[in-house]
């Protein structure tokens, strides 16, 4: 019997581990995948408090350290479903355990162009997240790949630092709210290529550049893929209310079952970073540990 399972391996969830066995609580942390999550495929953090600068996969041992040295229980495995009650079950591929309170930590994928190497070049000259990376472009030339809102805001954040911004949109036009698309039209050292998809990636190791619809080829330093993330959130369509987006629909870090929690970025928020998810595991353990008493 835990007190707490954690579900997902990611900064929100080992941040809410650190906190619950601080307090003497048994806890479980569940991993389908890898330790760390998205940050743990960043080459460098440069805005998390306390570092000038670190690898990804180098903080996300460092959390993992801490919370297995304060005695947390870690199973690779991947969740199947949830079942809700005075004492809750997590079912996965292996096993069946029990608990009083759950915490939902699995967070979001970005969506893939789909292309060869592509995963191989994640930190190498492909990224997502403009906040977090975009400052390793300054007067470089790169590429965002979208036409929506996230596209054109990544693109006009890239316009202030990089040298050359090339966006990219499969439709006959940019998909985003009027007033954001007319801005970045606006943008002198913007170029936008409407109808046309990557279709390869040109690589040595590291990116360097892009063909567009089998065709041309662009050279370029970094490439930005805007184009959706997805929810890590099958096990719990059928239990946990989610938005239009399939985001977990929370105040604060409530669900609407009593006793389980969600942190990071599966949750409706305006923001997702590693700082965010953090702050999300403080909250939810905190939430757990109430609700325990």
């Amino acid at each position: 019997m835990y007190d707490t399972i954690i579900i997902g391996c990611g900064p929100a969830g080992m941040t809410a581990a650190i906190y619950l066995l601080r307090q003497g609580k048994k806890v479980l942390i569940l991993e389908k995948e890898t330790i760390g999550g998205q940050i743990s495929s960043s080459p460098l953090v440069s805005n998390y408090p306390g570092f000038i600068s670190i690898s990804g996969s180098e903080l996300s041992n460092n959390m993992f350290e801490q919370v297995s040295n304060l005695g947390a229980d870690f199973e690779l495995e991947e969740v199947l479903k949830i079942e809700d009650g005075n004492i809750k079950k997590v079912i996965t591929n292996y096993n069946t355990y029990e608990t009083k309170t759950i915490i939902i930590a699995t967070g979001c994928k970005y969506r893939l162009i789909g292309l060869d190497k592509e995963i191989d070049l994640i930190g190498k000259g492909i990224h997502f997240c403009v906040s977090c990376d975009g400052a390793f472009f300054k007067d470089k030339k790169v590429a965002v790949i979208g036409g929506g809102n996230s596209a054109v805001i990544n693109a006009l954040s890239l316009s202030e630092i990089c040298k050359e911004v090339i966006v990219i949109q499969n439709l006959e036009d940019l998909t985003s709210e009027k007033s954001l698309a007319l801005k970045l039209k606006s943008k002198n050292n913007v170029s936008i290529i409407t109808n046309s998809v990557v279709t390869k990636l040109i690589e040595d190791g590291t990116l360097k550049g892009i063909e567009i619809n089998n065709d041309k080829i662009i050279n370029i330093d970094g490439m930005f893929i805007s184009i959706g993330m997805i929810p890590q959130n099958n096990f719990i369509k059928d239990l946990i209310k989610l938005d239009k987006n399939n985001y977990v629909d929370s105040i604060d870090c409530k669900t609407n079952i009593d006793g389980i929690f969600v942190a990071g970025d599966l949750r409706t928020k305006p923001y997702r970073q590693v700082t965010t998810a953090v702050n999300d595991g403080t909250i939810a353990a905190n939430l757990v540990l109430e609700y325990l008493k």
